[in-house]
């Protein structure tokens, strides 16, 4: 059985997103060469990746070309090639069709999709984007949580989780730090 970790860079406030349609650039996020080379390590890892719409088509806009691209840094083409070779579930209503190694779910079983998925699944299993990660938190199946926590406080914007129904109780499994300030935390889910 695989395991479902929700990986997501961070404010201090826990906030995903400062502003509607930041889509993933926000200028408050600390993404150096160190901190992406350990994005890169930790991906090559996974057995998969479900991604929401709007992670997905965030990631979909930037990474396949990333890849291709000899002007970027070798770090970031390296990601991008990960990201088009690890097969991907999109979870999405609004789509029914993804290139890149995707297969797409929705509609009312898309956690009962997912949980199929992380019972036939021998590793890590990357969870972006808060809705799914909520949902698949309420519904007992989210593993972990590996937070790149930038040093900035955003005030308000997308919380990491949308309402939840109770307290999240955690271990604290791992932790580092990197350049800019930013610190990783890895936590196990202990309900």
């Amino acid at each position: 059985m695989g395991r479902t970790v929700y990986w997501m860079n961070v404010s201090l406030d826990l906030f995903i997103e400062g502003s509607p349609g930041e889509a993933g650039s926000g200028e408050w996020m600390r993404i150096g060469e160190e901190l992406h080379r350990e994005f890169n390590r930790r991906a090559r890892g996974l057995a998969a990746m479900a991604q929401g719409r709007v992670v997905y088509e965030i990631m979909e806009n930037a990474w396949p070309d990333i890849a291709l691209d000899e002007s970027m840094p070798d770090y970031m083409q390296e990601y991008g090639r990960i990201w088009l070779e690890t097969p991907k579930v999109l979870v999405a209503r609004t789509r029914t069709e993804a290139d890149h190694n995707t297969r797409v779910i929705g509609g009312s079983d898309a956690i009962d999709q997912l949980a199929a998925l992380r019972a036939d699944t021998d590793g890590d299993i990357s969870v972006g984007g808060a809705t799914i990660a909520t949902q698949l938190l309420a519904a007992g199946l989210l593993d972990e949580l590996l937070l790149f926590t930038h040093p900035v406080v955003l005030g308000s914007g997308r919380p990491l989780f949308d309402d939840m129904e109770r307290p999240l109780e955690l271990d604290l499994l791992e932790t580092a730090e990197f350049e800019g300030g930013v610190t990783m935390r890895r936590y196990a889910v202990t309900r």
